[in-house]
């Protein structure tokens, strides 16, 4: 097994322990929304999308959102503690400091974006959330939680990705309601 390889089975095996159910499922479809943007991104962006999230798996490293005034801050903390867990695992599996730095600088960011590379990891994460997440969301979260989380998902994504996201079916008329009414708020 090579470095990288180590490194995608351990991702693997962290978030298939998650306590957040689609945790697994979100990873691999954050990998293939990222290579639907971009077909021929490099290594370090695959394993950014794998394990952007890991943080999530783990229960007693989690960032707690309670912690957080501002969400946005949260999700800060969430994307630098994924980094430094990820940043463990890659020198377990002795990947270069180069590419270390490189996926830890793409994870930190995933959030907010600010570069063409990260913004595509943004991307993928963002599309991804309304594709996968949203519905599991939906029913651990209130109505009003739900509808802030669309709304600042919403926001994030592109014009084009807006697009695809319109014509996702949630198979819920409530969550489906819901949905319309942010992309309705967010138009105005």
């Amino acid at each position: 097994m090579d470095n990288i390889d180590c490194v995608k089975k351990k991702i693997e095996e962290i978030i298939k322990k998650s306590p957040v159910p689609e945790d697994p499922v979100h990873s691999k479809n954050t990998l293939e929304w990222l290579l639907k943007l971009k077909p021929d991104v490099d290594e370090a962006l695959k394993v950014a999308a794998l394990g952007h999230d890991i943080e999530r798996a783990i229960e007693e490293r989690k960032v707690g959102r309670e912690d957080y005034k501002y969400y946005d801050e949260f999700k800060d903390a969430h994307a630098l503690n994924s980094a430094k867990i990820l940043a463990e695992i890659m020198k377990e599996c002795n990947i270069s400091k180069k590419l270390t730095d490189d996926i830890f600088f793409l994870v930190c960011h995933h959030e907010r974006g600010g570069t063409r590379r990260v913004d595509i990891l943004r991307d993928a994460d963002s599309i991804s959330f309304f594709h996968v997440n949203l519905p599991y969301y939906f029913i651990r979260n209130s109505v009003e939680e739900t509808k802030k989380r669309c709304l600042w998902g919403y926001r994030k994504l592109p014009d084009n990705l807006k697009r695809v996201m319109i014509d996702f079916d949630y198979q819920n008329k409530e969550l489906e309601s819901l949905v319309r009414a942010c992309i309705g708020e967010s138009e105005q």
